[in-house]
């Protein structure tokens, strides 16, 4: 079997270490890209360790819009001239009450989780698009089912990556691209560090074992862990003449 080339951005984020590790696992050659210099050389060097075949590192900040295209250049150069497998798993937990009152804070919010995945993805979908095959994963959020009054701005920008998603899939299925959705419940990372956990909460490796899954499966969009899906039907339906009134 061809070894899958695979190209990781926001490799330092929990998720995508531990889905990292899977795919690694699995023989995948990999290409990793985040902003701290120092997490992502110890992620490389670590799956190294485990006895990675190939894995490689360069830094990239998201927001610098302008080295998107070297990256892409530099993945696919490493890769040997082509990425089976691209991963968008980067993002922030803004903090709400700021940006409620600072738009140039929910501006970033935004940039970051997704106006800069839109930008990597419009550049991947057209390689992708040529050579009429590849997979495009991308991580996104139960919180962009439905605006709550505690998390709207993290929520909204989710709630756009997954439209954006949708018409992408749209777009890129008679191409023979396929484009992945995942929905990720609660999980229990440095990015939620402070914010209280309870039963329904996920650990970063249940997720990566469920981002393993999709690869296998059929489907376009997927509830991680799975329970979320019957969570969010519920939450979808409630009117919005009560669901504001809600504080959660």
């Amino acid at each position: 079997m061809k070894r899958r080339r695979t190209l990781i951005v926001g490799a330092t984020s929990a998720i995508a270490q531990e889905t990292a590790k899977l795919l690694a696992q699995e023989g995948d050659q990999l290409f990793l890209t985040a902003r701290d210099a120092g997490k992502l050389s110890s992620v490389r060097d670590d799956l190294a360790l485990r006895g990675a075949v190939d894995v490689q590192a360069e830094v990239l900040d998201v927001l610098d819009f302008a080295n998107h295209d070297a990256i892409i250049e530099k993945a696919y150069g490493a890769l040997g001239g082509a990425v089976d497998l691209a991963i968008i798993a980067h993002g922030v937990l803004p903090d709400q009450e700021a940006c409620q009152s600072s738009y140039p804070l929910t501006l970033r919010a935004f940039e970051t989780n997704a106006l800069s995945v839109f930008s990597l993805l419009t550049r991947l979908s057209e390689r992708f698009r040529g050579e009429g095959d590849g997979t495009l994963l991308v991580i996104s959020s139960v919180a962009g089912e439905r605006g709550r009054g505690s998390n709207y701005i993290y929520g909204s920008a989710k709630g756009a990556l997954t439209l954006f998603l949708q018409g992408l899939r749209s777009r890129l299925h008679p191409e023979g691209v396929r484009v992945i959705t995942i929905k990720a419940g609660f999980v229990d990372t440095p990015m939620t560090r402070h914010l209280k956990k309870g039963l329904i909460w996920a650990k970063p490796e249940q997720i990566a074992a469920g981002i393993l899954r999709t690869l296998h499966g059929k489907r376009d969009v997927y509830f991680l862990p799975w329970y979320w899906r019957w969570i969010m039907l519920i939450v979808r339906v409630v009117p919005e003449s009560i669901f504001k009134r809600l504080r959660f």
